[in-house]
């Protein structure tokens, strides 16, 4: 007897479980995870370039020494972060290092410009597509990112799996931020009486 009550007791926790969401917030918090680790491999693959891109300008434009400086630091700076993605300050340190590492290469882009030969070397050429399409791996594996924690947080929010997520600790996560969000919106001004402002 004791064994049937015990029997049908699980049966029920089971259900209870599967029809208060427990499964679908397993699914989407493991959705989140697989996302993130994506997010952490395109960072990587970005930063094990930047070594040889900066051997690369250095070869050519040594005097470049700020900009070459910049870029290394910034590195560097990256991997001493520890990032935690459920935390909304250590995602925000992490966001700002990253930032950095863009705009350092980015400067690092357009002083290449100044030189011929550099441009026109073929490890550079290829440096420079890896790095093109590092980033766009980047904004994809974001965007994944993003998505993934929306529909988990939507998820966890909602009734009556809510209840179920209190109870086992699942809270919402934190998001990516744009801090210049309006900036970002605004169309860039064009004007071709005068040269392009160098990005800072």
């Amino acid at each position: 007897m004791h064994r049937l009550l015990r029997l049908l007791g699980a049966i029920i926790v089971v259900t209870g479980f599967s029809g208060c969401g427990y499964n679908e917030i397993q699914t989407a918090d493991e959705a989140t995870k697989s996302a993130w680790s994506e997010v952490i491999n395109q960072y990587q693959r970005r930063a094990d370039l930047i070594p040889n891109l900066v051997n690369t300008v250095k070869g050519f434009a040594d005097q470049e020494r700020d900009v070459l400086t910049a870029v290394t630091e910034a590195r560097s700076r990256v991997g001493q972060v520890r990032v935690d993605p459920s935390d909304p300050a250590s995602l925000k340190q992490f966001e700002q290092a990253q930032g950095s590492v863009g705009s350092a290469l980015s400067r690092l882009l357009v002083v290449a410009e100044n030189y011929p030969q550099l441009k026109s070397d073929a490890n550079f050429r290829d440096l420079q597509a890896q790095l093109e399409g590092t980033e766009n791996r980047i904004a994809v594996a974001r965007k994944r990112y993003i998505d993934a924690v929306q529909q988990y947080n939507a998820l966890v929010r909602k009734f009556p799996v809510n209840l179920t997520a209190m109870a086992f600790g699942y809270a919402a996560k934190p998001q990516f931020t744009v801090e210049n969000e309006a900036a970002i919106a605004r169309p860039p001004a064009v004007n071709f009486d005068r040269p392009a402002a160098q990005p800072k």
